[in-house]
């Protein structure tokens, strides 16, 4: 073929790309689904209404639910059910007591379950009452691809969650200053209510230290979750947010998305 050919049926081929993939990103991501926002805008996209488990994102609604009547001094007792929670977790003792600040705390940065069943305990009773609060808010918000089943992102058939609805969660968390605060933390050390017992806590968002102007927001992860990340990132008066559901490669992924949102902040590019 002559090379003006090639180079003709190279731009067809491309233009044809760019209309089947309108709205992507113009680079293989490995998610289920992703969304992109910049400047609360939705830039790019895939699959944003798609139901997937949302692993500890969940801990996202829990988090809001205590906050909306935040008394960040208030002392809550580990219930035994808290105690007896699987996976991440601080290793809280039934009727041990912490503040709801650092119960907070640890449910953010370490995504502690029995730190996030504690909470749950303390605002509804119990978990059942709770996931029941959890579940009417997300109605009243208009989270149609979400359902909770538990207060810490546990895999279960009844639970799941979107790109679409957890980037709303995100942005309404976002305006509580002090989940704005923790999230930005790379770390923190909290305390037992009687001072007793400390609790050192790394973030597990990856980015937060290492990525240039990253301020958040939450990890998650279950066998059948995948790894998922919301991520927020702020250069020059840009905001990105970016929300990945079952990513294979969240951290290598989520920079280089991030860096392309940054360097095409505008709305039309070429």
């Amino acid at each position: 073929m002559p090379c003006c050919l090639k180079i003709v049926a190279a731009s067809v081929l491309l233009s044809a790309w760019a209309a089947a993939h309108a709205g992507n990103l113009p680079f293989p991501v490995e998610a289920s689904s992703y969304l992109v926002q910049v400047n609360d805008e939705t830039r790019w996209e895939s699959d944003v209404g798609r139901r997937l488990p949302p692993a500890s994102l969940t801990k996202i609604m829990t988090v809001l639910l205590v906050l909306e009547n935040y008394r960040p001094e208030e002392a809550v007792t580990v219930s035994p059910a808290a105690a007896r929670e699987t996976g991440t977790r601080l290793g809280l003792k039934a009727g041990g007591q912490m503040r709801v600040k650092d119960l907070l705390a640890a449910s953010l940065l370490k995504s502690a379950n029995d730190a996030c069943h504690a909470l749950a305990d303390h605002v509804a009773g119990d978990e059942r009452h709770f996931v029941q609060l959890m579940n009417r808010r997300a109605g009243e918000w208009g989270l149609k691809s979400t359902h909770f089943t538990n207060a810490c992102g546990h895999d279960d058939k009844q639970h799941y969650s979107s790109a679409n609805d957890l980037a709303m969660l995100a942005g309404k968390a976002l305006d509580y200053p002090a989940f704005v605060e923790l999230v930005a933390k790379r770390e923190l050390t909290i305390q037992s209510a009687d001072g007793n017992q400390s609790f050192m806590l790394e973030n597990r968002n990856a980015l937060i230290g290492r990525y240039p102007g990253a301020v958040g927001v939450k990890t998650g992860y279950t066998q059948k979750a995948g790894k998922c990340l919301i991520a927020l990132a702020q250069r020059d008066g840009v905001k990105v947010l970016l929300v990945m559901l079952h990513a294979s490669n969240r951290w290598w992924d989520a920079s280089d998305i991030l860096d392309y949102a940054f360097s095409h902040k505008t709305r039309h590019v070429s």
